[in-house]
């Protein structure tokens, strides 16, 4: 659904525009609203409403007898909003949200099929620097082709 790389800036009064490729598939599909939150790799995870209610119950039936499913549980659904993009595809980032991911000014929006990841571009930068060397062996490791 979500695919693609995409630089953008957060404009002075602290918004973020959801690109024009997203906006599409938004709109084909229905989707008003977005949930945000804490992501993995010091990101923000960006779901559709319906795609939030899938991982949701997901993470609902970890048990929350183990400590590690509590954690992830607390930081995880304490840092989740819900955000309704204008009619130029622009909504707010929490500073909050914004401070766990380092993101000041510029962005890049990530799509990763059910998903939208927003990083720092120094951030993805690294990460992808970091990563792109191994996708080879990354590949072998957890693709069974």
């Amino acid at each position: 659904m979500f695919y693609g790389e995409f630089k953008h800036s957060i404009d002075v009064k602290g918004r973020l525009i959801l690109p024009s490729k997203f906006r599409e598939v938004s709109k084909e599909y229905g989707i008003e609203r977005f949930f945000l939150t804490r992501g993995l790799d010091k990101c923000i995870f960006m779901f559709s409403e319906n795609e939030w209610r899938i991982q949701e119950q997901k993470f609902k039936n970890m048990p929350f007898t183990k400590q590690q499913a509590r954690h992830f549980n607390r930081l995880f659904f304490s840092g989740a909003i819900d955000v309704i993009p204008d009619k130029q595809g622009r909504f707010i980032i929490p500073p909050y949200l914004k401070d766990y991911a380092h993101i000041n000014k510029d962005t890049v929006v990530i799509g990763i099929s059910n998903r939208i990841e927003i990083w720092d571009s120094k951030g993805w930068a690294n990460f992808y620097d970091n990563s792109n060397s191994s996708f080879e062996k990354i590949a072998e490791d957890v693709l069974d082709l």
